[in-house]
């Protein structure tokens, strides 16, 4: 009898993504282990705002020149054999940091210089991991499905991560962190290598084609197709100006809580908690439509989040507001994601995920350099505060394009059979 999963977890009926889903639940535990132990040994090392913004700039600033060129490679190459390949990698990144952690020689340089080789990597991999769970999905009505639980797999290990890297620094030093995560990506590599797919052909057109017709091709259809263009730079916006909260979490953790390691971990994990209801509730759906309201409003949420995060100075109040960060944020990117992956073309995919990635990911490099720079002039408060206004406006300014774009992907969802023609004198979903 074949694998019947509960509906919020529909996509797993399908054998390969179960394996994918299964590999990546246990590597990103060791992801965000890394990634919370990183940011407080920087502070640690350091006691820098600004050092801060530098590892995050470090970390993104290979997606912003890469990320492109990479989406043009995704729609080439095969993205099964690509994600076995920056696995390979990260593992060894994640090796290192833990050798020269173990050995007492880590310095602020070795740090910066593993994080822009792993930003490399990332701007690989990140659009590949997004394109590639289409070929895993074996219905198409549970691509959205699957897109949310993606979400949920990475939000929840946000959540336990952090947590547990944040009891782990405090009990025995950053070390442990680094080498959980060396070891979790065995899981995602027998994942990946267990994935059974049939070859998928280039179209000729594709192969001809050079690098940069390819990419002037993508930009094109991206950014003159109103709702990816408008999708992509909203989230691009948000992640400018808000998520760069994460950077300066911290110096709240610290300075403004009267906490440490602990602190943090739970702050990061609050977050996290918030994100994994979103992911869930998204997952529940049974259909994608909706979804452009709710990328309206939860910027709007998220911007009022972190002016309330910015301002307190209880630790309670503290978790409730990252935790209405951390959902609102999911809504809208995992939102953004499930919409642009129904409506684009195939043979653009990857291109168009490429600068999803980019926004998503890429523009929080110049987020991080900027909060931590206005961080160290005018406060770590005062500069989320100024970000959580500008998503308040961007939220207003989507909702106001909603109608618009609404009508233009209708059609698209009526021929794909999402949704029936409205009749003309009733009003639209």
């Amino acid at each position: 009898m074949p694998f019947q999963p509960p509906t919020v977890f529909r996509a797993l009926r399908s054998r390969n993504y179960r394996l994918f889903f299964a590999g990546q639940g246990l590597s990103l535990i060791g992801t965000w282990m890394t990634q919370t132990a990183v940011i407080w040994l920087v502070y640690h090392l350091t006691n820098s705002a600004l050092m801060l913004g530098v590892i995050g700039f470090a970390q993104q600033i290979p997606n912003f020149f890469l990320s492109p060129f990479a989406g043009v490679l995704v729609d080439r190459w095969n993205r099964r054999n690509t994600l076995v390949a920056t696995q390979v990698l990260s593992m060894l990144q994640s090796l290192v940091l833990t050798i020269l952690a173990f050995l007492g020689t880590i310095e602020i340089w070795h740090i910066i210089a593993l994080s822009v080789f792993q930003g490399c990597i990332n701007a690989v991999d990140m659009p590949t991991r997004q394109s590639f769970v289409v070929e895993l999905v074996e219905k198409r009505e549970d691509l959205g499905n699957a897109i949310a639980l993606n979400s949920s797999i990475f939000n929840s290990a946000r959540l336990l991560g952090p947590a547990i890297a944040g009891l782990l620094v405090a009990a025995v030093g950053t070390t442990a962190c680094f080498a959980i995560d060396t070891v979790s990506y065995f899981a995602v590599l027998l994942g990946l290598l267990a994935i059974r797919l049939q070859p998928k052909p280039i179209s000729a057109g594709t192969a001809r084609a050079g690098v940069l017709e390819q990419l002037r091709e993508g930009f094109a259809y991206a950014f003159g197709f109103p709702p990816i263009r408008a999708i992509i730079l909203l989230v691009g916006l948000i992640s400018l100006v808000g998520m760069p909260y994460n950077v300066l979490a911290p110096i709240f953790a610290t300075q403004f809580l009267g906490g440490g390691a602990e602190t943090l971990g739970f702050l990061m994990a609050a977050s996290g908690l918030g994100a994994l209801c979103s992911a869930i509730y998204l997952g529940s759906r049974r259909s994608i439509v909706g979804l452009g309201k709710l990328m309206a409003i939860a910027p709007a949420i998220f911007g009022i989040a972190i002016i309330v995060f910015s301002q307190s100075r209880t630790l309670w109040l503290s978790l409730i507001a990252l935790f209405f960060a951390g959902a609102s944020l999911i809504l809208q990117s995992t939102s953004g994601n499930t919409i642009l992956q129904t409506i684009v073309d195939e043979d653009k995919r990857g291109r168009v995920m490429s600068l999803y990635t980019l926004a998503f990911t890429s523009m929080v490099t110049f987020g991080n350099l900027l909060a931590g720079s206005l961080a160290s002039r005018i406060g770590a408060p005062n500069t989320l505060v100024m970000g959580g206004i500008i998503c308040i406006a961007g939220s207003l300014f989507f909702g106001q394009q909603l109608p618009a774009l609404r009508q233009i992907v209708i059609p698209i969802y009526t021929r794909l059979g999402i949704m029936q023609a409205p009749h003309p004198y009733q009003p639209h979903p």
